[in-house]
């Protein structure tokens, strides 16, 4: 079996000063990519910042006979994320791989949550991953190469008490993954979001450390590892990571009913006494766009 290699390949993570984003710097670096490390080095909600985590992960790189070089901008803002991609080109001449990683934490319940909490969260996750993969892409389209990792969560995808900032902004991811393969696939750019469980600053304080013990990133790194590889040829899939346990989950549609037959009138009642097979996912498979829904309206349209 041929091992994954990524040498002459260029990678930018973010959020790689600890956590998950450590272990994808290191993975790849040690594998042969010339690996930008970007941390803002703030705390778990977003707040300070400091070169310190960058560096120390840039020097253990190094060490080991690898290229990297370190980034601490913020992917909140268009300017951070240029300068971030801009630092790839400096340093080694552009981008193949981008794994937005990076992310922060204000959890509260959906009647306690400020404005600011909503914001901050969706402008680190959502915005952030935006800004550093447009001017990415930008590069990618010109070398027609790409691999493109977003981080979205199970929290995201099924919901989860008091996060619901959180939530709307990984589901954001999902969004955002969607139109980059769809833009991306005659330029050979391809992206995959994983919805990662994994031991790090921000979940601590959330799960008991018998479970955090089992939990450990490098459990993840082996699934974005060959999502981001020359190997893998799946573009627009969502996989659940966790502990060694890998699972693809997806967003279905459903063949459901077709009432009326788009000239008369289609009453609620009709709605309420065809819900069984409205509501049914029975022959239910997901769609490369939406124009793939219209199929399902049959005559109606013809």
């Amino acid at each position: 079996m041929d091992d994954i290699r990524f040498d002459g390949r260029v990678a930018i993570v973010t959020g790689a000063g600890a956590g998950l984003g450590r272990t994808y710097a290191l993975a790849l670096a040690e594998k042969g990519a010339m690996v930008v490390v970007n941390d803002l080095g703030g705390a778990p909600d977003g707040s300070g910042a400091s070169n310190r985590a960058a560096d120390e992960v840039v020097a253990d790189i190094l060490d080991a006979g690898g290229k990297a070089v370190a980034n601490y901008d913020s992917v909140a803002t268009k300017q951070g994320g240029d300068n971030i991609v801009k630092t790839a080109v400096d340093a080694f001449g552009k981008v193949d791989i981008l794994i937005n990683n990076a992310g922060i934490l204000r959890d509260k319940s959906f009647l306690k949550l400020e404005e600011a909490e909503w914001d901050i969260v969706l402008a680190v996750h959502l915005k952030g991953a935006f800004n550093v993969a447009q001017p990415a892409f930008k590069i990618m389209k010109e070398n027609s190469y790409g691999r493109i990792i977003n981080t979205a969560s199970g929290a995201g995808l099924y919901g989860n008490f008091g996060q619901v900032n959180y939530c709307a902004a990984k589901m954001g991811l999902v969004g955002l993954m969607n139109n980059i393969c769809i833009e991306g696939a005659r330029y050979n750019i391809l992206c995959n979001a994983i919805a990662p469980i994994a031991a790090s600053r921000l979940t601590k304080d959330v799960l008991p450390p018998s479970i955090c013990e089992k939990l450990k990133p490098e459990f993840v790194t082996p699934l974005v590892l060959y999502l981001v590889s020359e190997q893998n040829t799946d573009s627009k899939m969502i996989f659940n990571c966790a502990a060694g346990w890998f699972s693809r989950t997806e967003i279905l549609c459903a063949p459901g009913i077709c009432l009326g037959d788009g000239k008369r009138p289609v009453k609620a009642e009709e709605v309420r006494d065809n819900w069984a097979a409205i509501t049914s996912m029975e022959q239910g498979r997901p769609l490369a766009n939406i124009t793939e829904s219209f199929g399902f309206l049959g005559s109606i349209l013809s």
